[in-house]
């Protein structure tokens, strides 16, 4: 075999690749061998029927594998002898494969960068270390009461902190809201809508405008839709609520007891406090752990010195990271034709977040190539049935669903992955500020 490769861009190779007669002609002789030996012919017992025969009867069928074997079996070959790290799918020249006569093709590949691995042990993170405060305490508890609060119908005027039960329709410039923001559904019109009563409830100065109302009462409010606001058809309109107020709801909270402490399998109040601290404090380690591995993973990528990248790596992983920018923004609502507008900035952002993916990607597998970091079955294992826990399926049928994809291989990578940013972090050099504050 004979392999001559030609520079197409720094990350872009042509392969030229010539087979002999001899390597496709042994081919064929493989490929219908192993023909005869799976074909069932009338009048022969399995696996015995003449070469000859067979060669003749499925002889399309038979150059159609020949074809795909030497193409792919010379392809990856020449990879090899080249040491050559394929990136993506290779794309390669169609030709024809006869019996007794030699192949030549051409194969354009990618490959993955080269470049030199910065040091990457002792990456400087500055992070703040909070405190729990006795106010962050007392928010955690307040929070606790109202899920166990009660709600008691009342004649008065609605109170700042009272909920109010309303119907409302909007309208802009005189038209009905839903046809200025066909997806603006929840903000067009709405049946038995529990408002509290506080500053920025729902829209800004809608709940204010609602204080002093009595059950049965009818009043206007009317909304300054600022310029900035995420359903940009409505962005700096004045929308005018008619709201019908159906009740006014006091909100009653339970006493911080012993009693109450049960219904969250506390024994006492003070077991209750002292779990609220547990969490608050497990809380504020996950934000700063997150804002850790942030800063050493900007660090490092910032360290880095790979300018060339893998062209359809790169577009798969933009295309993907638009695909989630349309998804999320089309969940909160925001109209086709504004992300049609936006579309060059929207695939702008995700092309920048994913050149950085990609080589964050190159920059791991080096470093678990140097430091010989390996992913166990167990650990494999262990994720499939965590996987399974938080999806509600069963964990064998999960573990065939993933064979059957042959996406086991995906899991164990993104285990090496974490594994990677543990070693920075664990031998990162963390500067900590103290600041209270949960």
């Amino acid at each position: 075999m004979n392999v001559t490769v030609e520079s197409l861009a720094p990350c872009k190779k042509l392969l030229r690749v010539e087979v002999d007669a001899a390597a496709v002609d042994a081919t064929y002789k493989t490929v219908t061998s192993e023909f005869q030996r799976r074909v069932n012919l009338p009048g022969f017992r399995p696996g015995k029927a003449p070469l000859d025969r067979v060669s003749k009867l499925f002889a399309s069928d038979i150059q159609k594998e020949v074809q795909r074997k030497v193409i792919s079996t010379s392809l990856s070959d020449a990879i090899k002898q080249e040491k050559l790290n394929l990136a993506g799918t290779p794309e390669v020249e169609e030709v024809p494969v006869t019996l007794g006569n030699p192949v030549q093709f051409t194969a354009t590949i990618e490959i993955a960068p080269e470049f030199e691995l910065p040091e990457y042990k002792g990456l400087a993170v500055r992070i703040t270390r909070m405190v729990v405060t006795p106010a962050d305490m007392e928010r955690a508890l307040m929070s606790l009461r109202e899920r166990q609060a009660t709600y008691l119908d009342v004649e008065r005027p609605a109170q700042t902190g009272d909920f109010v039960v309303v119907n409302y329709q909007a309208t802009v410039d005189g038209k009905p809201l839903q046809e200025i923001a066909p997806n603006a559904n929840r903000l067009a019109e709405y049946k038995s809508f529990w408002l509290r009563l506080q500053p920025d409830s729902f829209l800004p100065g809608f709940a204010e405008q609602l204080t002093g109302a009595k059950a049965a009462e009818k009043r206007t409010v009317v909304i300054d839709f600022p310029a900035g606001f995420p359903e940009a058809t409505l962005g700096g309109k004045r929308g005018e609520y008619a709201v019908e107020v159906l009740q006014v709801k006091e909100l009653q909270l339970p006493e911080l007891n012993d009693e109450f402490a049960k219904a969250f399998g506390a024994e006492t109040v003070d077991k209750l406090r002292e779990g609220v601290m547990t969490d608050l404090q497990n809380q504020i380690k996950q934000r700063q752990n997150s804002a850790i591995r942030s800063q050493i993973t900007k660090a490092l990528l910032d360290r880095a010195r790979i300018e060339d990248l893998p062209e359809s790596i790169v577009l798969g992983e933009t295309r993907s990271l638009v695909y989630d920018i349309v998804k999320n923004n089309t969940e909160r609502g925001i109209a086709k034709e504004i992300l049609d507008e936006k579309k060059d900035e929207i695939y702008n952002s995700a092309n920048t977040s994913a050149k950085e993916r990609v080589k964050w990607l190159y920059l791991a597998r080096k470093i678990v190539e140097k430091e010989k970091i390996q992913v166990s079955w167990e650990e494999v294992h262990r994720q499939v049935l965590l996987l399974a826990q938080q999806n509600q399926i069963k964990p064998e049928k999960l573990l065939k669903q993933l064979q059957e994809k042959d996406a086991l291989g995906e899991i164990a990578h993104n285990i090496a992955m974490a594994k990677v940013v543990d070693l920075l972090q664990l031998h990162a050099q963390i500067e900590e500020e103290s600041v209270a504050g949960a």
